[in-house]
């Protein structure tokens, strides 16, 4: 098993391009866009969550196999998503006890 040896410059890199998302997000979110609001934080989040794992987790530097159980936990998480979501989203006729 040989290790791919990344330079310091990347994580330095990674970790500014981190920051400044964190620092976008901050800003962002004291700015009224409606109901984009939301989209665009998830947005931002999962491009921060993609290189941390791209970067910091070495997924980037990982062989094939590990690039595939990488890609099917995501695929998996969306499946689960949907069906989450699609469950949600049905109950908006519902009437609770006590809510008119």
């Amino acid at each position: 098993m040989s290790h791919q040896v990344v330079p310091i410059r990347v994580y330095a890199t990674t970790f500014a391009i981190l920051l400044v998302l964190t620092l976008t997000t901050f800003l962002l979110a004291q700015i009224d866009f409606g109901r984009m609001n939301t989209v665009i934080a998830l947005v931002i989040a999962v491009t921060k969550a993609l290189l941390v794992a791209l970067f910091f987790m070495h997924i980037r530097y990982s062989p094939r196999l590990m690039k595939l159980v990488f890609a099917a936990s995501l695929f998996w998480l969306f499946i689960m998503i949907a069906i989450m979501m699609s469950d949600y989203l049905t109950r908006a006729g519902l009437r609770y006890p006590g809510n008119p």
